[in-house]
């Protein structure tokens, strides 16, 4: 009996189930890392997309077609089993992320099933973290005082450890990040301020965030410690934002310090 054509109906639902299935999976596999849909990764995220979807469904819609050359006398399952190998086959693009995570050898399996998106999935990899640095970026004002900047740190960590579970404070450390970030501004107020240097490197060494040989090296030249310390609590601010970015908490609205609120509001009135 010769096969029966593989109706348009038949290759539309394929088509469109693993084109779905492969943005389920996709989306399953950022889950935690970024947005696989974002302003830098949503054409490659498409790309991906489509060529999972189309590839799974071509090669189902090929299995059914010789499954209707082997199995003619069940007629009808064939195109069944086709749809369905659709659907699942994209599971490719989470199980390439869940097998990352798995301390035992990979097999041969696992490697043939998602070899040609590794590269792809690394490209999306790095515009994820490009996507999150520039919205970091964007919440931490170079120009702010460290008076400003304590501020914003203690606003952005009370946000996000509302948003996030004990569990996952605990993971991102948010409670270490912002005692790093003190501690720091702490020692650069007490330099901004003019305090003696004995007093600094007191307060230097009453923090294990402070007591480190990087900030020894610079204390004939309090000015540029002040600078590296105000640096190092920038940069673990950034860190702190990442965690909130990284729990889908991408509404959180870009610190305005008090007093230049005050300053754009006694402006506008003013014009």
């Amino acid at each position: 009996m010769d096969p029966e054509p593989v109706s348009a109906a038949q290759v539309g639902l394929t088509v469109v189930l693993a084109l779905l299935s492969a943005i389920v999976f996709l989306v399953l596999r950022c889950q935690g890392k970024g947005r696989p849909f974002g302003p830098a990764t949503w054409r490659l995220s498409i790309v991906i997309t489509l060529l999972t979807g189309l590839l799974s469904a071509g090669v189902a819609l090929l299995t059914g077609w010789l499954l209707d050359h082997l199995l003619s006398t069940v007629l009808g399952m064939e195109n069944l089993l086709a749809t369905a190998l659709g659907a699942v086959a994209p599971s490719g693009l989470w199980l390439s992320q869940m097998r990352a995570k798995e301390d035992e050898q990979r097999s041969l399996a696992r490697e043939a099933a998602t070899f040609w998106l590794v590269s792809l999935l690394a490209r999306l990899d790095q515009a994820m973290a490009e996507d999150q640095r520039l919205w970091c970026e964007r919440r931490v004002d170079d120009s702010w005082s460290i008076y400003e900047l304590s501020l914003a740190a203690n606003r952005y960590h009370q946000r996000i450890a509302e948003r996030l579970s004990p569990e996952e404070r605990r993971r991102e450390r948010i409670h270490a990040r912002l005692d790093a970030i003190e501690r720091r501004l702490d020692v650069a107020a007490l330099i901004e301020d003019g305090a003696a240097r004995s007093k600094v490197v007191t307060a230097l060494n009453g923090s294990r965030h402070t007591r480190l040989a990087r900030y020894e090296r610079y204390l004939n030249d309090l000015m540029r410690l002040r600078g590296l310390l105000k640096h190092d609590a920038e940069s673990d601010l950034l860190r702190l934002l990442a965690s909130g970015y990284r729990a889908g908490y991408r509404s959180l609205p870009v610190f305005a310090p008090p007093s230049r609120a005050v300053d754009s509001e006694t402006a506008r009135r003013a014009v």
